[in-house]
């Protein structure tokens, strides 16, 4: 009998643990996990979209985000969102690297029953919950208005792309070109790609001053690509002749602001991380609501007119 009451006792008691375990288990689920995965956390404009997508996201205690860092690596990024969707992430975030590598395993994601929101750069494919990010066609479109401005319609220009198979390289270099259509006396003398690395647009420019006696303008895809290039400029003495344009128009001491405010950069373009809206729309998913396809962010033209104002 003894017996019986401790084997009871036993039972009683491996219950109260499963059920207190369970309710520490459901506890720690209570939290929605968000999975992140950016392509590049080392460059300053993905810096601050990290920064402002988690500070956004520290007002909702109820939301756990996971970054992972692609490192400019496309396979790496799929295996990493290879790796959310095995944990079942509630919502999964994700700025491609390149769009035609990274499409595939958008669309598993989606078809698994995952939200995904695409931030900033697209990929080849509708199966997509939203999309968040401005127009970088319009961007370089402005762009190619702005250089026609300052050239008066003539002049030889330098451009220096992005990440070639990456939806915003290709769309600023659509919008530039439609930008100086009408103005045949503007030449792109030059194109190479700097994967919006600021030692790229230096080694680029290094290249082209010693190709080209004449270089009127560059147009960078981003703004670290054109500091790197007018100190490549700077240092050999032709800067003084030369328009540097860029895209992002960061602040900070090494941003595109500081750097129109410095003279080395005729002008930016913002270019919104998209961080807080993501956020905005990860609690709209999660309460249930239905949200826009394509969400479309402003940007402005940053010059020494208004610098001192967006600084």
């Amino acid at each position: 009998m003894k017996r019986i009451k401790i084997a009871n006792l036993i039972l009683v008691g491996l219950i109260m643990i499963t059920v207190f375990s369970g309710c520490g288990k459901k506890k720690e689920t209570n939290k929605f996990v968000i999975g992140f995965s950016q392509c590049n956390s080392a460059e300053p404009w993905r810096e601050a979209m990290n920064k402002e997508l988690m500070t956004e996201a520290a007002k909702h205690p109820e939301i756990n985000v996971i970054i992972s860092d692609g490192q400019q690596d496309n396979s790496k990024q799929v295996a990493d969102v290879e790796n959310f969707i095995v944990q079942e992430v509630d919502i999964l975030i994700i700025s491609p690297n390149e769009a035609q590598p990274l499409t595939r395993v958008v669309e598993k994601a989606y078809t698994s029953g995952i939200p995904v929101i695409v931030l900033d750069r697209k990929v080849l494919t509708d199966k997509f919950t939203t999309f968040i990010g401005a127009d970088n066609t319009k961007i370089g479109f402005a762009a190619g208005e702005y250089a026609v401005k300052l050239l008066g319609g003539k002049g030889k220009v330098l451009e220096i792309w992005g990440l070639r198979g990456s939806t915003p390289a290709m769309e600023r270099d659509k919008g530039f070109k439609e930008g100086i259509a009408n103005n045949p006396g503007i030449e792109i003398i030059y194109e190479q790609d700097g994967a919006w690395l600021r030692r790229k647009g230096r080694e680029i420019m290094e290249n082209a001053l010693q190709r080209f006696e004449e270089i009127d303008m560059v147009y960078a895809h981003n703004d670290p690509m054109a500091i790197g290039a007018y100190l490549a400029a700077k240092n050999a003495n032709r800067n003084d002749k030369i328009f540097f344009i860029g895209i992002d128009g960061l602040p900070g001491a090494e941003g595109g602001i500081q750097s129109v405010l410095n003279e080395e950069l005729s002008a930016t373009f913002i270019y919104p991380t998209g961080g807080k809206e993501a956020i905005e729309i990860v609690k709209d998913i999660l309460a249930g609501k239905t949200v826009e396809k394509n969400i479309i962010l402003d940007t402005k033209t940053i010059d020494k007119t208004n610098a001192n104002l967006f600084k």
